[in-house]
């Protein structure tokens, strides 16, 4: 892949040994050094002062849901590419409406990662093999794999930032099936993530 000795890039990653490995890859494809930031603040004080035709950015910020930058990236004439621990079909479809330009999941190989900056910086669109399995798959999703009612429940209260103590006591059920529920949940919603990751879900999708 060619590229242009003037295309800069910017990561933005709460996690520093994310950034500094994303980095190094980048420098050693014949990019310049990229820009990096690990807030939503930074993020934006970079793109102020700096001409940024590339953004990777993380959904999972300490600072917010990384999908607030993207307007703002957007009008500078950046083009976004989301790099995320996130794989399921909602979260990535919610991502393309905020203008997303390319989907790379953290478990993608490598390689996707520079296809999706070499696909943005022409103006294409760009899904990595495990983002479009995921729409794929749940487009073709059967019945059952949808939520429980109560399933959605226990959802719900993690959203609203309920602790497992604090969900079982409301639903009348023990800590350990709250548990139990957290892994249907997640093999229903083909996520892969710790409770600290599906809790962030949950907080995203219950307050948009």
């Amino acid at each position: 892949m060619e590229v242009s000795v003037t295309c800069t890039v910017l990561l933005v990653d709460d996690h520093p040994a994310v950034r500094q490995g994303l980095a190094a890859l980048l420098v050693s494809r014949g990019f310049p050094s990229p820009l990096q930031a690990s807030t939503i603040e930074e993020a934006r004080a970079i793109a102020d002062s700096n001409v940024v035709d590339v953004a990777v950015i993380d959904l999972s910020l300490e600072s917010g849901d990384g999908l607030e930058l993207v307007p703002d990236l957007a009008c500078r004439g950046a083009r976004v590419i989301v790099y995320s621990t996130f794989e399921d079909a909602r979260t990535i479809r919610r991502s393309l409406q905020y203008w997303v330009l390319g989907y790379v999941t953290k478990r993608d190989d490598p390689a996707c990662l520079f296809e999706a900056v070499d696909h943005v910086l022409r103006g294409e669109p760009y899904l990595s093999v495990r983002a479009a399995n995921a729409l794929k798959e749940a487009d073709g999703a059967a019945q059952d794999n949808e939520l429980s009612e109560r399933e959605q429940q226990v959802l719900s209260l993690m959203g609203q930032g309920e602790s497992n103590i604090g969900i079982a006591a409301s639903l009348g059920i023990s800590v350990r099936t709250v548990e139990t529920y957290y892994a249907r949940i997640s093999e229903k919603l083909g996520l892969s993530l710790s409770v600290r990751e599906l809790r962030k879900y949950a907080i995203r999708h219950f307050n948009e």
